[in-house]
């Protein structure tokens, strides 16, 4: 999977890619993250891609041009899958979005930035919106981090536990079971029998209704058809 990333501030993005489970994709070849500085685009020599809002308002507002520029580079170079704005006003990421796009090969990100972008690049270049949550953030260069995160973690090979991805939580819509780890007691505090006894069948019931409980208590929305 190759996924491009269209922002003003690249620098933003530098640590998220350069560890722990991305940095290991990218170095198996499993994925490529490409970030790109709108300001490149800009067809001035201040490197302006900013400017008022027509109509008057407060804020400064992202010009069409140079994301327009980027976007039909890249799109001279190969096809890309979806158009991706990362906005509050877009869907709200979930687990079935990130397995949706784990499927597929190329992908652009667009991060926003001031008071928003042109809404004619959301016209004719975007293919999908998608929000992480009901708030405001200073750009989309975390959104777009964390959805990369989500996204490439579900690529097959990028986690050495291939079932671990498949029982994260919202996989199936119910939140994870309990975890533990040794020691078995500490502090008189200790581990369920039930995942001592080896018995993997009751084990994984156990499990399974754990999750059912959990997510009952802590997240009822999701068990509503």
């Amino acid at each position: 999977m190759r996924i491009d990333i269209i922002t003003v501030l690249p620098q933003l993005l530098d640590s998220p890619f350069a560890h722990s489970i991305l940095k290991r994709a990218q170095s198996k070849g499993l994925a490529e993250i490409v970030v790109h500085n709108l300001r490149d685009y800009s067809g001035n020599k201040h490197k302006t891609v900013d400017d008022y809002p027509y109509g008057g308002g407060s804020g400064m507002v992202m010009m069409i041009e140079p994301f327009v520029l980027c976007i039909e580079k890249l799109k001279a170079e190969r096809d890309y899958d979806e158009i991706i704005f990362m906005t509050p006003d877009g869907e709200v990421l979930n687990q079935g979005i990130c397995n949706q796009l784990s499927t597929q090969k190329n992908l652009i990100i667009l991060c926003g930035h001031y008071k928003g972008i042109d809404n004619r690049i959301r016209e004719n270049f975007v293919t999908r919106e998608i929000s992480i949550g009901d708030y405001v953030l200073s750009g989309g260069e975390l959104p777009a981090a964390i959805l990369v995160d989500a996204v490439i973690r579900l690529i097959p090979g990028v986690l050495s536990d291939e079932t671990s991805a498949l029982s994260d939580s919202f996989q199936g819509d119910l939140l994870d079971a309990p975890v533990y780890t040794r020691p078995a007691e500490f502090r008189g505090w200790k581990v369920p029998d039930i995942l001592l006894s080896g018995n993997t069948p009751e084990i994984e019931k156990w499990r399974y209704e754990q999750s059912v409980e959990r997510t009952q208590k802590r997240r009822p929305d999701l068990l509503e058809d």
